[in-house]
C-alpha cells in the first residue's frame, strides 16, 4: 500500500495532451494482451480516470478477468484479486482484527480491499452480506471494522466481473451496489480474425506474464486531477440533467443523482482521452449508455435500460 503521506499530497495536473498520451500508452500496453475490444478498453480507462468503479458482465471465458489484470499491470500500482464464492465472508474482503499473543493486543490485518486496483472476480457468486462489504469502500473510499475507520489507498478502483449464466447459482447484486459502479460493460465474443490472432499470441507463454508497467501511480493521480479540471459548461450540465430526468419519468426506477454525477465525470474523462480540456455533447452521448443503462429498471419486461437510454437520446435536445 502506498505511503499515507504520499497519498495526501495534491497531485499536479497534466496538460490535456499529456494526459491523453498517458491513456494511449496504457491502452497500447493492454492491447498486447487483449485482442479486439478496443472500445471496452477505452471505456475502462475512462472509468479509471473518472475515479469510477467498473462492472464487467458477460459469459465465461471472454477475457473479463484478463482485461482487468492487464490494466492493473500496465500501471505500477498495488493490485489484489478476490475470488468471490458462496462461503466468502465480509472480513475476507475488508480485513479482521487478530489477537497477538505476544503483545496481548488486537492487530488489524488488512483485507485485499486495501489496494489501488481490486479485482472482484465473479462477484455475484457471493451472498449479499459479503457483497455489501464493498459498499462503504466504493462510495467513501474507507473501511470500518469493529468501529475503527481506515482510509483506503489513493487511487482506489474496484473492477468486478460477473457471469450472466447459471442464474440459479448466483446472487443478484443489490441496487445500492449496482449504483456505485460508474460503468457496466460487456465484452462479447471476438471476431473470427481477433480470435485467430488471440490463439497465435497464447500458443506459448501467455503475454500477461511478460507485461510490464508503462505508467506510474503518480501519473495516474495527475491524469485524474486533470480530468477533474475539465470544463463542463452549463448547457452540457443541463443536457445531462435532461437525460436523467427522462429516465425517471419513463422507467420504474430512473437514474439517481449519483448517476448524473458519474456521467459528467465520465464525459470529462472522455474529453481528456480526446486531448480536450472541455466537454462537448458528443462526450456525454458516448458515455451515457455505459453509465446510465445498468441503473434503470424499465416499466415492462420487454425493454431494457439501454432501450430507455436510446429513447432519452432521441427525446432530449442539446440546447
Amino acid at each position: 500500500m502506498s505511503d499515507v503521506d504520499a497519498d495526501l499530497e495534491e497531485p499536479r495536473s497534466l496538460p490535456a495532451d499529456e494526459a491523453a498520451a498517458f491513456v494511449d500508452r496504457v491502452t497500447d500496453n493492454v492491447q498486447r494482451v487483449i485482442v479486439g475490444n478496443d472500445a471496452a478498453v477505452e471505456h475502462i480507462l475512462v472509468g479509471l480516470l473518472a475515479r469510477g468503479h467498473l462492472l464487467l458482465e458477460d459469459v465465461p471465458g471472454v477475457g473479463k478477468t484478463m482485461l482487468a489484470r492487464a490494466l492493473a499491470r500496465s500501471v505500477d500500482c498495488e493490485f489484489r484479486r478476490v475470488q468471490f464464492t458462496p462461503d466468502l465472508l465480509p472480513s475476507d474482503v475488508t480485513g479482521v482484527n487478530v489477537f497477538n499473543q505476544k503483545t496481548s493486543e488486537f492487530e488489524f490485518k488488512p483485507g485485499p480491499v486495501f489496494a489501488n486496483v481490486v479485482l472482484g472476480d465473479e462477484i455475484n457468486r457471493a451472498p449479499p452480506k459479503t457483497q455489501s462489504a464493498l459498499l462503504e469502500a466504493m462510495e467513501e473510499r474507507q473501511v470500518t471494522v469493529d468501529g475503527v475507520t481506515r482510509e483506503l489507498p489513493d487511487p482506489f478502483t474496484v473492477i468486478a466481473t460477473q457471469n450472466d449464466v447459471e442464474p440459479g447459482r448466483t446472487y443478484e447484486l443489490p441496487i445500492a451496489e449496482i449504483d456505485r459502479f460508474m460503468k457496466k460493460l460487456r465484452l462479447g465474443y471476438p471476431t473470427e480474425g481477433d480470435e485467430t490472432e488471440l490463439l497465435a499470441r497464447t500458443a506459448g507463454e501467455h503475454p500477461i506474464r511478460s507485461l510490464d508497467p508503462v505508467a506510474t501511480l503518480e501519473e495516474l493521480r495527475s491524469a485524474r486531477h486533470t480530468v477533474g479540471e475539465v470544463e463542463v459548461s452549463e448547457p452540457v450540465r443541463a443536457y445531462v440533467t435532461g437525460l436523467a430526468n427522462y429516465t425517471r419519468e419513463n422507467a420504474q426506477l430512473g437514474v439517481s443523482p449519483r448517476g448524473s454525477i458519474a456521467l459528467v465525470r465520465a464525459a470529462q474523462a472522455r474529453a481528456v482521452v480526446d486531448g480536450r480540456d472541455y466537454v462537448v455533447p458528443d462526450d456525454v452521448q458516448t458515455e451515457v449508455a455505459s453509465v446510465f443503462a445498468h441503473r434503470i429498471r424499465p416499466r415492462t419486461g420487454s425493454e431494457t435500460g439501454a432501450d430507455v437510454v436510446r429513447d432519452a437520446l432521441d427525446a432530449v435536445a442539446v440546447e
